[in-house]
């Protein structure tokens, strides 16, 4: 059996360093992946409203995180797809001025979502300002706080007036954020405002049951879910043969009518062939026991993201980031966002403030062996620490 997760500290520091001289890391892509495949026949896109916005997306939406190639954006579309997801931060600020290279020639074809950090009221105007620019276009469709962590968060008054000045100037259309950590927590705050039009939350078949029901809840008072980290990092392994279970778990995860759409990662053609192939049938029993051999495979590698083990550490170590910057490198095998997502994680936590401890206390409600992996990042992440 070959698995993604066998990665060393040699190739992943190679590519690191390679990657972090130009601030983006590009991908090695198998033959299938550099050009496009369409074997079979059109796919019908499915098209579900964004809450209270109005806005029809389709539920196979694009993140663009990772992505390098504007062709790739644009075969996307092509391919029925027309929700696409960016950040101002991502790839140092590249990433913007990439989906923008398309955006010039297709953007009434498109609902465009960008995110900004919570700061003060001049700060975020010049941000969306900036965004503006890199995107090539005159409003943004869905503003995002990006990450909030805590149930105050979504309640700053003076990030509040600043999205609504914006909105009010006529540079975005909708307000939203975003959520990795203590999501029911931070949901719940939003929704508490009124003032949110969509959430974009961390959901999969492996979620928490409480997060369905908040996601259920947040849809029924009008708010757009727009579901992440749906396909559980993504790690492949020979034993699937003709089985995706990426597909299946997007599947999963469309089964929720209250999710309005998702935006898997996709970095080459056949990512988006294998994507919106989601299309072609409803979840059904084969996805089930796909989904029972994915998480056979990798029971010692998924971190369900339910951020139990956060509050155990004495050190206050952010145990579920590093797992999730584990996953960049060892699912996505994205080196270079695992390790810029490690060292900006360190710049507000010290990762590494219990490296003496003789007995780790943090235990895993999935099972995941914490301390190793914590000494795996370590031993990954590490040595490029600066």
């Amino acid at each position: 059996m070959k698995n993604q997760p066998g990665i060393n500290r040699r190739d992943f520091l190679r590519t690191a360093l390679a990657g972090s001289t130009v601030g983006i890391l590009p991908l090695p892509l198998s033959a299938s992946q550099q050009s496009p495949t369409q074997e079979q026949s059109p796919i019908k896109m499915e098209f579900r409203t964004l809450g209270k916005t109005g806005l029809k997306v389709s539920a196979i939406g694009m993140g663009t995180m990772r992505t390098t190639d504007p062709n790739v954006i644009h075969y996307a579309i092509d391919n029925g797809v027309n929700y696409f997801d960016t950040a101002h931060c991502y790839m140092n600020g590249n990433n913007e001025p990439i989906v923008g290279t398309v955006l010039k020639t297709r953007r009434k074809e498109v609902v465009i979502a960008t995110k900004l950090h919570i700061a003060d009221e001049k700060t975020m105007v010049e941000s969306v300002e900036s965004s503006l620019k890199n995107l090539q276009t005159d409003v943004i469709d869905v503003i995002q706080l990006h990450s909030l962590k805590e149930g105050e968060q979504p309640k700053n008054d003076e990030a509040m007036n600043a999205l609504d000045k914006l909105r009010k100037r006529g540079l975005v259309r909708f307000v939203g954020f975003t959520t990795h950590k203590n999501q029911v927590e931070v949901i719940e705050a939003g929704l508490e405002t009124g003032f949110y039009d969509t959430v974009l939350v961390t959901y999969s078949y492996k979620s928490e049951k409480e997060i369905g029901e908040v996601i259920n809840k947040a849809a029924k008072a009008g708010m757009g879910i727009i579901a992440m980290k749906t396909q559980q990092g993504g790690y492949e392994s020979e034993e699937f043969k003709n089985l995706s279970p990426h597909q299946a778990a997007l599947r999963w995860v469309l089964q929720n009518p209250n999710v309005h759409t998702t935006i898997p990662s996709m970095v080459a053609f056949a990512h988006v062939d294998e994507n919106v192939g989601t299309m072609r049938s409803k979840f059904g029993a084969i996805d089930q026991k796909t989904l029972q051999l994915y998480g056979d495979i990798f029971a010692k590698d998924i971190c369900n993201f339910c951020g139990s083990c956060d509050s155990q550490c004495s050190h206050h170590v952010p145990v579920q980031d590093v797992n999730r910057c584990l996953m960049y490198a060892e699912g996505y095998r994205d080196y270079n966002l695992a390790f810029e997502t490690y060292r900006d994680i360190n710049k507000e936590h010290a990762v590494n403030a219990c490296i003496d401890c003789e007995t780790c206390t943090v235990t895993c409600t999935s099972g995941l062996d914490i301390p190793s992996r914590l000494k795996k990042a370590r031993d990954l992440f590490n040595p490029i620490l600066v």
